[in-house]
């Protein structure tokens, strides 16, 4: 397997991201690189990013949350930041994805995990917490879902076509788009940092023709993963934005069929489809609830 893994150097000097690099090797020897805060003994949050970003993601909610009293682990998803970036399109599959960060949360053992999750990161972190229900304790979804073959929303069809066939793709600029907010010139390079050549973008390019919209392979296992959701009694909060064009209402479909969304103090944030940069204390906030929440059941 033909890999590219970004040099180090183009990680220097990010703008609030002091985190030091960590490392654990999965299937096929690809390394996934994680942020690791706060106290071992504390309980785990598993901040999962989505596509076409990376860790950084949650600069903004990492030191709050280990300032909360919870130990924020942050995993790269393979393609994407400093893991390894396999460079052949058909490397990468949906399945692929949920088996490599399942192998990467057992190499750490973590349990009593919450979930925060948006995009991407739902889509794998949903499929963990059915796979693996026994190690979560609960999860904070905002802007992103679980489709079993649904017809596509028009914005996400345009989003599918431009990745596939638009010559250009410049990372930085698209999350500055989708956050609706004015990130700075380092801020933007900082998303553009682990992909320096067009072939290390291959994940972020082809992730979309993943997604379980109308005939799709992964339909079946997204229906498997729902019907494990269907008897998750664990607390399950939703707090999607009020600006996001793609995944606006859809935590209806959670807050009706997730038994743990039952009685949880559901809230809207601010802002568009990248949560973490347009409202992260509401984000940090809902995490707290739904801990809370898993003191008193």
């Amino acid at each position: 397997m033909r890999v590219y893994r970004t040099p180090d150097d183009y990680f220097s000097e990010l703008p609030d991201w002091p985190y030091a690099p960590k490392y654990v090797e999965v299937a096929d020897g690809l390394r996934v690189h994680y942020v690791d805060e706060g106290a071992a003994g504390d309980q785990p949050v598993l901040m999962l990013h989505g596509e076409p970003t990376w860790a950084y993601l949650y600069r903004k909610m990492i030191g709050p949350a280990v300032a909360a009293g919870f130990r924020v682990v942050a995993p790269d998803l393979i393609g994407f930041g400093r893991s390894d970036k396999p460079l052949d399109r058909d490397a990468y599959s949906y399945a692929a994805q949920v088996a490599w960060m399942r192998q990467w949360i057992e190499a750490l053992d973590l349990k009593d995990m919450i979930l925060a999750c948006q995009d991407w990161g739902s889509l794998i972190g949903l499929r963990l917490v059915a796979e693996m229900p026994e190690r979560f304790a609960g999860v904070a979804l905002s802007n992103g879902g679980l489709p079993e073959g649904q017809p596509a929303p028009r914005a996400f069809a345009i989003w599918r076509a431009f990745s596939r066939y638009s010559p250009l793709f410049p990372i930085g600029r698209i999350v500055n788009a989708g956050a609706q907010k004015r990130l700075t010139p380092a801020e933007i390079a900082a998303y553009d940092a682990p992909f320096p050549t067009r072939a290390s973008k291959v994940a972020a390019r082809v992730f979309p023709s993943f997604v379980p919209l109308g005939d799709n392979v992964a339909v079946p296992d997204q229906k498997r993963a729902w019907a494990a959701l269907e008897a998750f009694d664990k607390p399950f909060l939703c707090c999607f934005t009020d600006g996001d064009p793609i995944t606006r209402g859809g935590d209806a479909l959670f807050t009706s069929r997730v038994p743990g969304a039952r009685g949880m103090a559901h809230r809207t944030l601010t802002g568009g489809h990248f949560v973490q940069e347009n409202d992260p204390a509401g984000f940090v906030a809902a995490i707290r609830d739904v801990a809370a929440a898993g003191l008193n059941r």
